[in-house]
């Protein structure tokens, strides 16, 4: 990768763990369902200058529905509930693990075995937070949580239904299938006085938090990691995302002064290590390519 390019990717790894804290500081003032909704109705705003894809609606809808609309606002309800941000970071990026065991089932894409160890090393630090569960936040909060990791999987899967289209406007139009039903369930849940108090009171902390998380973090960041992801081999962009975790534990850890106890620290580098290992593991068809490559080559 250019250097310029390692550092678009360190870049975009750090707003989007810097997102869990804005994300946390702004459901000081908002719920879940109308954070979120206002997250992805700014990220939207592209949708006014540019056409639709050429997806279908039950793709976009589909891919909107479990990529942004499952993964976020259940992360949201996560936090608000109480579970840490820091920890909340490290059990989002547990999605390697799922999207792993979907494309097994959707694709017959069997993981090699050293994925299946990083698969096992994972879900052993899963475990070992589980046993954390109940100290500072509710099994229910960290069960709704866990609905995150496995919508992003899902959400991963889709996407490769809408490979060759342009990554920013599938991107800004995912947003809008998202903003709409996310309002939706907004005024059903909070109410239509309620909503509307919310967002006519907002103060400048929770405006600049909705731009970071809406405009930055969703819009500009996604669109940059795309652009990676177009340029570049998965196995090259990916590792980066591993950054995550731990700028979002650390932010935390300043920000809000967020401790971890030696089981459920343990157990979140448990998950990053087996993380690593899936990421930086080759897939099978790499090394049915190489092996064909070099068979060629003799």
């Amino acid at each position: 990768m250019k250097p310029a390019d390692i550092l678009i990717a360190i870049l975009v790894a750090i707003i989007w763990g810097l997102a869990f804290v804005a994300s946390r500081i702004a459901l000081d003032e908002f719920s879940p369902e109308l954070m979120t909704a206002m997250r992805f109705t700014i990220a939207a705003v592209p949708c006014l200058f540019i056409r639709k894809p050429k997806v279908a609606w039950s793709l976009l809808i589909a891919i909107s529905f479990t990529l942004f609309l499952g993964q976020f606002l259940s992360q949201a309800y996560g936090i608000a509930h109480g579970v840490p941000v820091g920890l909340t970071s490290v059990v989002v990026q547990s999605q390697a693990l799922f999207t792993i065991g979907f494309a097994a089932i959707a694709f017959g894409e069997r993981p090699t075995p050293v994925q299946t160890l990083g698969i096992v090393i994972a879900a052993i630090g899963l475990l070992m937070i589980c046993g954390t569960v109940g100290y500072d936040f509710s099994v229910g909060a960290f069960a709704v949580l866990m609905i995150a990791p496995v919508s992003f999987a899902v959400g991963n899967i889709l996407l490769r239904g809408a490979r060759g289209v342009p990554m920013f406007d599938l991107f800004a139009w995912l947003c809008l299938a998202t903003a709409v039903p996310l309002f939706a369930l907004t005024l059903v849940v909070n109410g239509p006085t309620p909503t509307w108090q919310s967002l006519i009171h907002m103060s400048l902390t929770g405006l600049i938090c909705l731009l970071l998380i809406g405009g930055i973090s969703t819009s500009i960041a996604y669109w940059l990691w795309g652009r990676l992801l177009r340029d570049y081999p998965p196995a090259q962009v990916v590792p980066f995302a591993l950054l995550v975790p731990f700028v979002g534990s650390a932010a935390s850890s300043i920000v809000f002064g967020e401790r971890f106890g030696p089981l459920r620290l343990a157990g979140m580098l448990t998950v990053i290590g087996g993380i690593a290992v899936m990421v930086l593991a080759k897939r099978p068809e790499a090394v049915l390519q190489k092996t064909t490559a070099e068979g060629r080559v003799r």
